[in-house]
């Protein structure tokens, strides 16, 4: 990982996340227009995907979110008994997670009227809508994860896997009614801008002055990082 590779990723990832904190704003003020998209998929609310809807908002809620990433780091760093990959996966998710939650309490744009929707998701949620923090969850898991894998045929197939899961997740975040469209989409766009920033970041500049004041790990690397 080199400067040059920061450069770019911070020239792509400023912009755009100034844009979707714009985007959302103007959303906010444009009402809600995607109610009648919003209904039509919450028609879908019921039986299988219905209940798939309802599992998926439970099991990637905030404290669930977080019981998984500790867990799934900790497999990491038994598994590849490198804390430079395990420190990577863990930073670059809470980065990319919580700087869109911060967004999201900037934005504060309301939820889809409950009122105006044929199966709406219970309990009703009051918190802000905008980004869908579910969705930047579920995008930062899988950006994170195909980042720390080498280029090759496994960073094909797991883009593919990726990509499908995240279009699974976000149909049924609309479909619950919980998110207007765009909420799911920014998240999305929001993790695919600012993960791979904090990422290079932390590649470039955190793990070399922490590895100089850590015990040598010689266990294989994340991509771009030379041995501690």
């Amino acid at each position: 990982m080199t400067r040059s590779d920061v450069r770019i990723r911070a020239f792509i990832a400023v912009p755009a996340a100034v844009l979707l904190i714009v985007i959302g704003f103007l959303l906010k003020a444009g009402g809600a227009f995607e109610m009648p998209l919003s209904h039509a998929l919450n028609l879908l609310h019921h039986g299988v995907i219905g209940a798939l809807g309802n599992a998926l908002y439970h099991g990637i809620g905030p404290a669930p979110a977080i019981v998984g990433t500790v867990v799934i780091t900790a497999v990491i760093l038994l598994v590849s008994r490198s804390w430079q990959r395990a420190s990577t996966f863990a930073v670059t998710i809470a980065v990319s997670w919580l700087s869109m939650a911060v967004v999201k309490l900037l934005v504060h744009r309301p939820r889809p009227i409950a009122a105006q929707l044929a199966l709406p998701y219970h309990p009703a949620q009051i918190d802000a809508s905008y980004p869908s923090g579910h969705m930047a969850f579920a995008s930062a898991v899988v950006v994170t994860t195909i980042l720390l894998i080498r280029p090759g045929t496994l960073r094909r197939v797991l883009v593919v896997v990726g990509a499908l899961l995240l279009v699974g997740v976000a149909l049924l975040l609309t479909i619950d009614g919980v998110h207007y469209p765009t909420d799911v989409t920014a998240s999305l766009l929001w993790v695919l801008a600012v993960a791979p920033l904090v990422f290079a970041l932390w590649v470039r500049y955190a793990l070399p002055w922490l590895a100089r004041r850590l015990p040598r790990d010689r266990s294989p690397l994340v991509p771009g990082v030379g041995r501690g």
